[in-house]
C-alpha cells in the first residue's frame, strides 16, 4: 500500500488536531503492512487492581487503527469509527506502555477495515484484540460534483 502519511506526519497531525490526546499517544512507526502506536500509561489509565482500563486500551486501538487509515488516505480529520469489537484477553502490567499492532485489512473508497493486537511493552503475547470499521468522507470535489 502507498504510504501518504509518515509517523512525524502523523504525530504533527495528532498534535494540532487532537490536542487533548497527543502527548499521551505517539505512532512509532508506519509501514506498507502497518503501522504501530504507543500508550504512555500514565495514572489516569489505570483501574482498580493495578491495571490498565479498557477504555484506553480500546482508545489506543481507536487512535491506532485511524492512524493506520490516514497513513494511506492521507489527512482526512472526519473519517469515523463505524463499527468496533473489541477483545480483552489478558491483563495489561500497569506500569508498561502499551503498544498497538495495526494493519489495514481493506481499504476502499467508503469504508476501510482494519485490525490491532495491543501488548504490554516486553511481552509476547497480546492483551486485547480490536477489529474497527471506519467510514472515510467523500473529497471535497466529490461532495461539489466536480
Amino acid at each position: 500500500m502507498t504510504i501518504m502519511m509518515d509517523k512525524d506526519a502523523l504525530n504533527a497531525f495528532l498534535a494540532r488536531d487532537f490536542p487533548q490526546v497527543a502527548g499521551q499517544y505517539l505512532v512509532e512507526a508506519v509501514s506498507g503492512s502497518g503501522l504501530t502506536a504507543r500508550l504512555r500509561v500514565a495514572d489516569d489509565h489505570l483501574r482498580p487492581g493495578g491495571t490498565v482500563s479498557g477504555p484506553s486500551m480500546f482508545a489506543l486501538a481507536d487512535l491506532a487503527i485511524y492512524c493506520a487509515i490516514l497513513a494511506r488516505v492521507g489527512p482526512v480529520g472526519l473519517a469515523v469509527t463505524t463499527n468496533a469489537s473489541i477483545d480483552f484477553m489478558r491483563k495489561p502490567a500497569a506500569g508498561v506502555d502499551l503498544l498497538a499492532e495495526c494493519r489495514v485489512l481493506k481499504l476502499g473508497r467508503v469504508l476501510a477495515v482494519a485490525e490491532a493486537l495491543i501488548f504490554s511493552e516486553g511481552q509476547g503475547d497480546p492483551v486485547a484484540r480490536c477489529s474497527m470499521t471506519y467510514s472515510i468522507p467523500p473529497k471535497s470535489s466529490e461532495i461539489r460534483g466536480v
